[in-house]
């Protein structure tokens, strides 16, 4: 994911909330609290290796964010793609799941995978599904597609846009989330090529910290709060790095509650 300037916690106690977090959020309650509120609970995205569920269970968190892709030529990610087993580890030990897909990324040795038009969207979306189904993922739950970069309206509109139809055509709106900055978690709303949470007001939207000015989205149901960096380094679980997510609504598009 993105570079980004260390985060103070601040941002998440700002849009902290009251939690049961009974059930793997299955009970999950959450409203906006003044800043003496206790935090949301979190979920960590990662893709240097799978950190076994007791450590993750240990550093506190709620669950995860795996990828339903496989890792660029050249790379060899341990968490690309999720795998059956670890699903059912994750699961076993209460911990809920989320589906990401990212192949590409800015600078990489692929290309962003937004820039592949409809018909990338078209190959992307069959291939996280098929990833996301193998793994055991729920057959109503949506997976989030990264905008990973800055981009402006005219790139949306002419690259991301028809890479989103792409995916819609496959999978369906309803089954389709962004993960991106601000901007763009906007415009995929008003061109309706985004699926809505269960949560009211809520869409699927997971909005990283990078390229968001300070700003959260109302619909988010997930927020990139701490993202690792070589020079701001994430929290360690399990050994590695971590980037830290807060749970923005009871229905953030987590596997259990699509089944």
């Amino acid at each position: 994911m993105p570079d980004s300037r260390a985060v103070s916690r601040r941002d998440a106690l700002r849009y902290a909330a009251a939690v049961s977090a009974a059930a793997g959020l299955g009970a999950a309650s959450l409203a906006h609290a003044p800043t003496a509120a206790a935090a949301a609970p979190t979920l960590i995205d990662y893709a240097m290796r799978q950190i076994p569920a007791q450590d993750i269970r240990a550093a506190g968190h709620a669950g995860v964010i795996n990828y339903v892709s496989t890792s660029r030529p050249g790379s060899s990610f341990g968490a690309k793609p999720i795998t059956l087993p670890y699903a059912q580890q994750l699961t076993a030990a209460g911990l809920i799941i989320v589906s990401n897909y990212q192949y590409g990324k800015p600078g990489g040795t692929a290309p962003s995978d937004f820039t592949r038009g409809y018909a990338g969207g078209v190959a992307d979306a069959k291939t996280a599904w098929a990833l996301h189904t193998a793994a055991g993922g729920g057959k109503s739950a949506p997976i989030f597609f990264s905008v990973d970069d800055d981009i402006d309206r005219g790139t949306w509109n002419n690259l991301a846009l028809p890479w989103f139809r792409g995916i819609n055509a496959v999978i369906g709106e309803m089954r389709t989330g962004i993960y991106a900055g601000v901007n763009p978690c906007q415009w995929a709303i008003e061109d309706g090529v985004i699926g809505r949470s269960s949560s009211p007001g809520k869409a699927w939207i997971w909005q990283t910290r990078s390229w968001s000015k300070g700003q959260i989205h109302p619909a988010a149901v997930l927020y990139q709060r701490v993202i690792d960096t070589a020079s701001n380094p994430g929290p360690v679980v399990g050994g590695i790095r971590v980037d830290v997510n807060d749970v923005l609504a009871q229905d953030c598009g987590q596997w259990n509650k699509h089944p």
